[in-house]
């Protein structure tokens, strides 16, 4: 099946050769034609595998025929994801030659300087729900005109923490506003929790129970908690990883593990919720266009962030939950490139690692190093 057939237009089409896309991945095929009836739905589709373009493809669709003005919101859980997809809305918009504008709400920033883009009725809103609610509050989006209300990153953003602004946001929309929600990982409270939303939701599902994509190959060296840095260090030399992302599960260990990095000449950043968004925004762009190599980050990172390149993901400290690791493994070998995920465990930490490989259906082999190379164990 072709783009042709799933019912866009020309102009899309051609927009999207300009990318190199000239055939719908798998979510896409499944979801356009659904997306474009009008339905309710709840995708899963692993990492790296196109669900930005399966939502926004049929809903550029949709707003073309329409009088200007606040069509779409689209809710994410951090302000790199929405400018991830506000850039992919410019690219389409650009190469297909239409005139449907995005902009992005997000809270720390000043809003009077939100307002005034707002002013220019863009068609497609992206942000976190907390600032998006305050600006419909303040009647400067128009909640009644929103036709679709996408939540990206579903499993995250409906999770107890967040719910309640999506909730929020959703209440303040008419009541037959689609609604779509994406994740590389739905789970049964994630559906329950949707379903509070009171529509009929069609679940589809790309692949049976969560996938880390194939081409990512993963294994764990065994240390004490003191060497972990310091590990690193020797992975970062003997790997020499082109691009590579360092997770790490608190804000005081990315900038020790940062330094650490610099301190070797190695060129190195990190990110978190602490940063004020301006430093964020710079670091990930320098990231992006191959100015560092490595990219420290909390799991601030780990959602939706698609950076072209990463070849290696390192776990300085390992996630409790096995789908935040589905989520940060997922930030390498993207579009089916190799990539590397390394773990650096202790031995308390092995009953997590064995987590993954069960939930998974994935082999995480163990290493160790032996004069400045990766060998078996």
């Amino acid at each position: 099946m072709d783009f042709k057939e799933l019912g866009l237009s020309p102009s899309i089409i051609e927009g999207l050769k300009k990318e190199r896309i000239s055939k719908p991945a798998k979510v896409q095929e499944a979801v356009i034609g659904k997306v474009l009836e009008g339905k309710d739905l709840i995708v899963q589709s692993e990492t790296g595998s196109g669900k930005t373009l399966a939502y926004l493809l049929p809903l550029y669709e949709k707003i073309m025929p329409m009088e200007k003005g606040m069509k779409v919101l689209v809710l994410v859980p951090t302000h790199e994801l929405a400018m991830q997809v506000h850039k992919q809305v410019q690219r389409l918009s650009k190469n297909a030659g239409v005139s449907i504008a995005s902009t992005t709400i997000f809270g720390d920033v000043n809003i009077n300087r939100q307002i005034e883009k707002l002013r220019e009725k863009p068609e497609i809103i992206i942000g976190t729900t907390g600032r998006i609610f305050e600006l419909i509050k303040k009647k400067k989006i128009s909640a009644h005109t929103i036709k679709t209300v996408v939540v990206d990153e579903a499993d995250k953003m409906l999770d107890k923490n967040n719910i309640e602004g999506v909730q929020a946001v959703i209440k303040c929309c008419m009541r037959d506003t689609q609604l779509l929600m994406f994740s590389a990982s739905i789970s049964k409270s994630t559906v329950t929790a949707a379903e509070g939303f009171n529509k009929k939701f069609e679940v589809i599902k790309t692949t049976e129970g969560f996938e880390i994509p194939k081409n990512i190959d993963h294994i764990y060296l065994l240390v004490e908690r003191r060497d972990k840095i310091e590990m690193l260090r020797k992975l970062a030399k003997s790997i020499n990883p082109k691009k590579a992302l360092v997770f790490v599960n608190k804000v005081a260990d990315t900038e020790e593990a940062t330094q650490k990095l610099q301190y070797h000449k190695y060129s190195a950043e990190c990110i978190h919720g602490a940063n004020i968004k301006k430093d964020r925004k710079k670091v990930i762009e320098d990231f992006q266009t191959g100015k560092l190599q490595f990219l420290i980050a909390t799991d601030i990172a780990a959602r939706g962030l698609h950076i072209e390149g990463v070849t290696t993901v390192f776990h300085l400290s390992i996630p409790e939950d096995p789908m935040d690791y589905l989520h940060r493994a997922g930030r390498a070998g993207r579009g089916q490139e190799k990539g590397l995920s390394v773990l650096i465990v202790t031995k308390e930490e092995l009953a997590r690692v064995k987590a993954y490989q069960k939930a998974f259906g994935i082999n995480i082999l163990a290493k160790t190093m032996y004069q400045g190379r990766i060998v078996k164990d």
